[in-house]
């Protein structure tokens, strides 16, 4: 039988799609153990494969976890590859995508004129370190402190329309469609931390399958998951707000095949 781990955290009881997958996986022939990422007395080599899922504590120890996905990937095969995690970890990738993306200044001199700014580092994971102001000092004054820091700072204009439209985000397993949701706005007013992997599954458009598509053949690599997030401009553009390749949420649950297509997917890449 095929034995594949399914990377984690130390706070792994928090991921609520780890029961689900290693279901799926069985169901489809594949024994699934999960392991801690950073766990020095894991064997990788003992796995015909290793899956980064739940590493959600990788951001402050970014260096940390790229070494160890790339000794992982020297021992057995690691899903997604590790050139693809270096990628995907730092956002500076959406300034290479090829595809349209939402708007962003990635310095704190001569910010535009936005109503409202959106100011972040490139490096995060969630709504980490993310703040939402009108004022244009403070906008810069936080990109400035990001680059004090030595870190790239991205500066957005907040679009009303994720609270109307939605952030709308197209789940892939091995570049075939799994799934959509329409996600919970992390910004928009009164959303809590327990409001943010909240969603609701969606149709998407043909616009936007057809930019989700152009992003996947952009990357030059088999995927065994990923995810793209859209969300629409005021003229009702679609735009990559991130393509999510490291440790998204996958929404497993709002798709009654969508732990199997997962399985499958991982079936076919092994």
């Amino acid at each position: 039988m095929t034995i594949c781990a399914y990377a984690t955290f130390a706070g792994f009881d928090a991921d609520d799609e780890l029961d689900p997958v290693l279901a799926a996986w069985r169901a489809a022939g594949i024994e699934g153990r999960a392991e801690r990422w950073d766990d020095p007395a894991v064997d990788w080599s003992a796995y015909d494969a290793v899956v980064v899922r739940s590493v959600w504590d990788y951001v402050p120890r970014r260096a940390e976890f790229l070494a160890w996905a790339r000794g992982v990937e020297s021992v057995t095969r690691l899903l997604n590859p590790a050139a693809v995690l270096e990628l995907n970890t730092d956002k500076t990738y959406l300034r290479d995508l090829g595809v349209p993306t939402v708007p962003t200044h990635w310095s704190s001199l001569g910010l535009p004129d936005w109503p409202e700014y959106v100011v972040k580092p490139a490096v995060s994971a969630g709504a980490r370190d993310t703040t939402r102001t009108t004022d244009r000092a403070q906008a810069t004054a936080l990109a400035a402190a990001l680059e004090g820091a030595g870190r790239t700072p991205m500066v957005q204009p907040y679009l009303d329309m994720v609270e109307s439209e939605g952030e709308t985000s197209l789940l892939y397993f091995n570049g075939r469609f799994s799934h959509a949701v329409r996600r919970t706005p992390m910004l928009a007013e009164g959303v809590t931390p327990d409001d943010i992997d909240r969603a609701q599954a969606r149709t998407p458009a043909p616009d936007q399958v057809d930019l989700a598509e152009k992003v996947l053949t952009a990357v030059p690599h088999d995927l065994l998951y990923a995810r793209i997030d859209l969300v629409r401009l005021p003229d009702n553009t679609p735009v990559v707000i991130e393509v999510e390749l490291t440790e998204p949420y996958l929404y497993l649950s709002h798709a009654p095949s969508a732990a199997a297509n997962f399985a499958t997917a991982l079936h076919e890449l092994l």
